[in-house]
């Protein structure tokens, strides 16, 4: 089923494995491991590069930072305006936009617990556009997981942005 949904095959499968496994494994590596030749582990990984399939995310790891970091779900009837919020602040590492009663998760994180509070207070307990609202604290992660984080703060217009910067 997966491998008819992604249009992979078994040897696409091997290599994905490996490449999630250890990432900076060479070509020829990889194709030793799956009894291929380098140049068509090469057009494979090319191929699953280009169709979304792979993907390589550089950024923080959740399990193995010490940050703190909250999930926010909110039920909100302006999910797409929260989103474009959402995006020009560094510490909200990413949101999903749901179906059901709460619309949106985010994932949010600070140096400090009182941090995260400030944070959710300013851009959603207290905006009359939020319905309702569930905060929990992500204490343990089961693998790694890892998001982008923007280490500048080029585009955030937030007046929590000298709080958010003090561990």
């Amino acid at each position: 089923m997966v491998t008819e949904v992604l249009k992979i095959d078994e040897v696409d499968k091997k290599i994905i494995q490996i490449v999630q496994e250890q990432p900076h494994l060479t070509h020829t590596e990889i194709a030793s491991r799956v009894n291929r030749s380098q140049p068509t582990v090469g057009m494979r990984i090319k191929r699953l590069e280009e169709t979304g399939v792979l993907k390589y995310q550089a950024g923080i790891n959740i399990k193995s930072t010490e940050l703190y970091y909250a999930r926010v779900e909110i039920e909100t009837n302006h999910p797409d305006i929260f989103l474009k919020k959402i995006s020009t602040c560094p510490f909200m590492l990413n949101a999903f936009k749901l179906n059901g009663v709460k619309n949106l998760s985010i994932i949010i994180a600070s140096f400090n617990l009182e941090n995260l509070d400030k944070i959710v207070n300013y851009h959603f307990r207290n905006n009359p556009d939020v319905i309702s609202l569930r905060y929990d604290i992500i204490v343990d992660v089961l693998r790694d997981f890892v998001l982008p984080f923007n280490f500048t703060l080029d585009h955030c217009e937030c007046p929590l942005k000298s709080n958010c910067l003090n561990p």
